[in-house]
């Protein structure tokens, strides 16, 4: 077929395709989505992306049909296809640079949080050291050790109505000092 014979033939394609010919659209789609399909697998590297972005400018094409001007379709679909791979190599370059920050953020974030929480262990500990002796006993066998009431009770060899008295104390003054402290948020 002559080359003034083919350009004849895209030109009523392409004509055909604007008016809203979906047999037209359908030809132009079966002719070109291998070949765009390769060139923007050969920039991307990646075939799902590939198929999504040739598959964008089909139906961006469609949609557009009475406002974009084409002159020859593989022209028109390979500068198409490369601006949109453009496109998205930028959205994913961004998105890896957002990311990034919200990861040394997400650090940031993680170190201050253990800064508090070492901050609130060390106050705690500071309040329960300032405990009477058997009170302060009790409390660590309780919370620290984890024994119940008549566990703590055969150790420290005291009733069971004594330990219940120094855990009371003990969490009294606790919240006591966290309250003054300004730490209500834990209550």
């Amino acid at each position: 077929m002559s080359s003034s014979k083919k350009d004849e033939q895209e030109q009523e394609l392409i004509a055909a395709l604007i008016s809203g010919s979906e047999s037209a659209f359908t030809k132009i789609y079966d002719h070109y989505w291998l070949k765009l399909l390769s060139l923007a697998y050969s920039h991307t590297k990646n075939k799902e992306v590939a198929e999504g972005i040739v598959q964008d400018v089909f139906i961006s094409v469609w949609k557009r049909r009475n406002d974009i001007s084409i002159h020859s379709l593989s022209g028109y679909f390979a500068i198409a296809v490369k601006f949109s791979v453009y496109k998205y190599k930028q959205r994913e370059q961004r998105r890896k640079q957002i990311e990034k920050e919200n990861y040394y953020q997400d650090i940031l974030i993680a170190d201050d949080e253990r800064i508090e929480v070492r901050f609130l262990e060390e106050y705690f500990r500071g309040v329960v050291e300032q405990l009477p002796e058997k009170c302060r006993m009790v409390f660590n066998y309780s919370r620290v050790q984890g024994l119940n009431n008549p566990e703590i009770a055969r150790e420290m060899n005291i009733s069971e109505k004594t330990v219940e008295a120094h855990l009371t104390k003990a969490l009294k003054t606790l919240k006591g000092s966290l309250k003054d402290a300004g730490f209500l948020f834990l209550l």
